[in-house]
């Protein structure tokens, strides 16, 4: 089965640069505030109980809204939701840094939860319809492929260094 061809930019490769960020800003957000839990509980007063929706309240909305984001992208197109959900996911990621309150980083986790599944979930259809040679379209999802498994190999370094640095800004921001 072919895919229909959309060209997203008269730059294709600077497209799927851009998208292949996006998606390792999401496969770094997904589960990367858990090296920063401890500081978290001690820097914001939460309780164990209330610790965990930390974590829920990225994961529930990501997961929940992520098909119907992408038939959103479908029926609007696909560039326009997935801007709208990396303007959203960063505003969300720039909030969630300046939490001070329990609640402030719940509600804006679960906003970032939001902007992450709108803007994930055109990335890839994204990417397989940026090119119609067989050849370079592999290669864009070799791009694709990498960057998701990629975020999630580097993770657990990259935050238990940022952790150790004592820079809860940082890791609460992807």
């Amino acid at each position: 089965m072919d895919l229909p061809v959309q060209r997203t930019s008269n730059f294709p490769w600077l497209a799927l640069v851009v998208l292949c960020t996006g998606q390792l800003m999401m496969s770094l957000t997904r589960t990367s505030v858990n090296v920063a839990l401890p500081t978290v509980q001690q820097s914001l007063g939460f309780s164990s109980a209330n610790l965990v929706w930390v974590v829920n309240a990225y994961v529930i909305p990501f997961g929940g809204l992520l098909l119907l984001a992408g038939r959103l992208g479908d029926l609007v197109g696909r560039k326009s939701v997935f801007i709208t959900g990396i303007a959203l996911f960063s505003a969300a990621s720039l909030l969630c840094g300046f939490a001070s309150t329990e609640g402030m980083l719940i509600v804006f986790r679960f906003i970032q939860g939001v902007g992450g599944a709108v803007a994930s979930a055109c990335i890839l259809g994204m990417v397989a319809t940026m090119h119609s040679d067989p050849r370079k379209q592999a290669q864009a999802i070799g791009a694709y492929s990498f960057a998701s498994a990629g975020g999630g190999r580097h993770r657990p370094a990259a935050r238990g260094r940022s952790h150790r640095l004592g820079q809860l800004e940082l890791d609460l921001l992807h």
